[in-house]
């Protein structure tokens, strides 16, 4: 992990306007995310998590502020940066290695080399030997790991998850947090993951940070000290986990969560 931030998020403020209404969803966000570190974003339904993330992902203009990636300013979509949603969005009429294969023909970058890449992406998440599926003959689970792989064949700096796993059952979701956990300390890559649960974050997030209802600000910035892997079950670390845990619970039920200095 590098010093220089790869991600700068200067003073992001976000106004959305439709006719005579006015919504103020994020306020002067300032925000630093190291390269190959996990960061996720937590706050109730409505604080602006999801907003953030697409102005990291260039999908959405910021009303003020700015965010910079490798200290270029984001101003449109980049090719290194992925982006995986709720659902897996994947194709019907493509089976999952065509899926996954997506961003290389649309990247224009070399078919065998990255289909080399897909196959191997495919074994890690569990899935060699379904290549030739379609969408409609996979699980929930299963559509979410041909996204994770669609995400990361074409090997980004950065990528932004909202709340990939939230649509799952609670064992699934369970199973694919570890899952994550697992391919980022392989191959590590600069993740922001945005996530309800309190359990996710803890889990997976080197800081988590915690926003305040609308308009979004940032209120607290927890490290998580626990090394990896972490397990959801009694280990070593749970001391620190359900540390991290209390602090979080106590931030997000609090009657007022106000903005502090992180």
């Amino acid at each position: 992990m590098t010093d220089a931030p790869l991600i700068e998020v200067d003073r992001v403020s976000q106004v959305f306007r439709t006719g005579k209404a006015r919504l103020h969803a994020l306020d002067e966000i300032v925000l630093d995310i190291r390269e190959n570190e996990f960061i996720t974003l937590v706050g109730r339904s409505g604080c602006g998590k999801s907003t953030l993330l697409r102005i990291i992902a260039g999908l959405l203009v910021a009303t003020a502020g700015e965010v910079r990636v490798q200290g270029r300013r984001v101003a449109a979509p980049r090719p290194d940066v992925s982006l995986m949603f709720q659902r897996s969005a994947l194709l019907p009429w493509r089976n999952v290695i065509d899926n996954v294969m997506l961003p290389v023909e649309i990247l224009k970058l070399d078919r065998k080399q990255f289909r080399r890449r897909a196959e191997e992406l495919l074994t890690l998440v569990g899935l060699e030997g379904f290549e030739d599926r379609r969408p409609y003959e996979l699980s929930g689970g299963m559509q979410q790991r041909v996204a994770l792989c669609r995400a990361l064949v074409h090997d980004p700096a950065l990528l932004l998850m909202d709340e990939p796993f939230a649509a799952l059952d609670a064992l699934t979701r369970e199973e694919l947090s570890l899952e994550l956990q697992r391919l980022w300390s392989e191959n590590r890559k600069t993740i922001v993951f945005v996530t309800h649960s309190i359990q996710e974050a803890t889990l997976l997030a080197d800081r988590i940070v915690v926003m305040t209802p609308r308009p979004g600000r940032i209120a607290r910035i927890l490290e998580v000290g626990a090394p990896r892997p972490r397990s959801l079950g009694v280990s070593r670390h749970s001391e620190e986990l359900d540390r991290v845990s209390a602090e979080l619970h106590e931030l997000l039920f609090a009657r007022e969560l106000a903005a502090q200095p992180s």
